[in-house]
């Protein structure tokens, strides 16, 4: 019987917690929720993109319920200036010196809301502290504490005042998830069970995860095993989007890392401590379907970049 080389079960259990408590309250929302926890284990931001009511800020609420660290949620608006998310230095009467006071960008968790809303100068302020868990103001450096998640909605449908994200923004997230409506078999087991349940409150969530395991469970999904044909895989992956011609924009290197990292993850939390093509074609399209960009003509024709993105996947030859 084939046995892991790294223990995986406290992980496992771990995870299987959380989605407990998630179940206790969101009801068909499983492929979002893996993909989460996914990018949370693999220290990436999240971007989750769908139409009004399907529990995208709820989740994300909800998550960082479940890990006993900082929380901060942000609503972001047209009128929305830099500071407001940094913070700014405030004159102390007393000493009659500078203090910095700390934005709400200061936590663990950092919930915001509607993302797209906010103008271009409001975005660039979150480039610094997305990458690299730190912010520089008036010359000096602030360091994030650790663990550092940002979990950002949009909504697709209502553009009028909203703004693209820039390029260098969305490339610093880690996943897009995409979310849709609920099948009909979906939406009739969420009106039975608030029916019968009467909708659990959001006060019974319990954490079930503290920073220091978070920290050591990402200790060991770094450990994972990667066999060199597989990283060669995601090679190809991605460089096949720099050479398609229904794509205008390809993926960075930035990409690369990002599916190398979120596959770790994604085999650890399924108890492999090693990862096979097909946590590398699961994981790829919420890594790649908001660094691309499609050609004027491929959007014409109606395609989206999840179907280009499964044509180039399934266009590499999966070694064996």
């Amino acid at each position: 019987m084939f046995e892991n080389r790294v223990n995986l079960n406290e992980l496992q259990e771990g995870v299987e917690k959380i989605k407990q408590e998630l179940g206790k309250i969101i009801v068909g929302q499983d492929r979002m929720i893996e993909l989460m926890i996914t990018a949370i284990l693999a220290n990436g931001h999240v971007l989750i993109e769908g139409v009004p009511g399907i529990a995208k800020t709820l989740t994300s609420k909800l998550m960082a319920r479940c890990i006993s660290t900082g929380f901060s949620r942000i609503q972001f608006t047209p009128d929305l200036m830099p500071s407001d998310i940094l913070g700014t230095s405030i004159l102390n009467i007393k000493t009659s010196e500078f203090e910095f006071r700390k934005g709400p960008i200061f936590s663990n968790i950092i919930l915001i809301d509607e993302i797209n809303r906010a103008p271009a100068k409001t975005q660039a302020a979150l480039f610094e502290v997305m990458e690299e868990r730190q912010i520089t103001l008036d010359g000096k450096r602030y360091e994030m504490s650790s663990p550092f998640i940002v979990l950002a909605t949009q909504n697709p449908i209502d553009q009028e005042g909203t703004y693209r994200l820039p390029e260098a923004q969305l490339d610093r997230f880690l996943f897009k998830i995409v979310v849709t409506y609920p099948e009909l078999e979906q939406e009739i087991k969420i009106l039975t069970y608030f029916h019968q349940q009467k909708g659990q409150h959001i006060d019974s969530i319990q954490a079930v995860l503290t920073p220091e395991k978070m920290e050591d469970y990402r200790v060991k999904i770094k450990s994972l095993h990667i066999e060199p044909h597989l990283i060669q895989y995601i090679a190809q992956i991605v460089n096949q989007t720099r050479s398609n011609r229904d794509l205008f924009l390809g993926a960075s290197p930035r990409a690369s890392l990002s599916i190398l990292n979120a596959s770790k993850a994604f085999a650890a939390i399924h108890g492999r401590d090693f990862v096979s093509p097909e946590d590398i074609k699961e994981i790829a399209p919420a890594v790649l379907n908001h660094r691309i960009i499609l050609t004027p003509e491929k959007e014409m024709e109606g395609a989206t970049p999840e179907s280009v993105i499964k044509q180039l996947v399934d266009k590499v030859e999966v070694p064996r």
